[in-house]
C-alpha cells in the first residue's frame, strides 16, 4: 500500500498531494479538483479532521458567517472584490472580462454548445462531445 509523501490521481481527475499511510490520506495533504478548486486539510485514516476549501477564483469557503451568494447579496465574487460595473453593463458570470461566446452558441460550463451542429467544443474550440 502507498506510504509516505506522494501524489495520487483519482478516476475523476482529482489529484491528492501529501502524506499517505497504509493506503490512506494521513497528515497534511491537498485535493486539487479539475475545475481549479482545492481542499487543503489535515487527514486521519482517510478522513479530513480540519481543512479549508478554496474555489478556483480564490474565494475561500467558510461554513460560518458565509456571506457570499446568501440570498441578500447575489453579486459575483469578482464584483465583491472589484466593485459593480456601471449601469447598462451586465456581468453574467464570475469571469471578468467574460468569455467571448461564439454567435448562436451557449456556454455550458466546460465549453460551448452549438445547437445547429449539436456539438460541444471546449473553450479553445476543440471538440469535446456530441450533444
Amino acid at each position: 500500500r502507498m506510504h509516505g509523501q506522494g501524489s495520487y490521481t483519482l478516476a475523476a481527475g482529482t489529484e491528492y498531494h501529501g502524506a499517505l499511510r497504509d493506503g490512506l490520506f494521513e497528515g497534511r495533504g491537498t485535493l486539487l479538483f479539475p475545475g481549479g478548486g482545492r481542499f487543503c486539510a489535515v487527514w486521519h485514516r482517510g478522513r479530513p479532521t480540519e481543512g479549508k476549501y478554496t474555489f478556483a477564483d480564490g474565494l475561500e469557503y467558510k461554513d460560518k458567517k458565509w456571506h457570499y451568494c446568501d440570498g441578500y447579496d447575489r453579486r459575483f465574487y469578482t464584483e465583491i472584490c472589484s466593485g459593480l460595473k456601471p449601469g447598462g453593463i451586465s456581468q453574467l458570470t464570475n469571469l471578468d472580462p467574460p468569455r467571448k461566446i461564439p454567435d448562436g452558441c451557449y456556454d455550458c460550463g466546460d465549453g460551448f454548445y452549438n445547437p445547429e451542429t449539436r456539438v460541444i467544443v471546449d473553450y479553445r474550440l476543440r471538440f469535446l462531445r456530441n450533444a
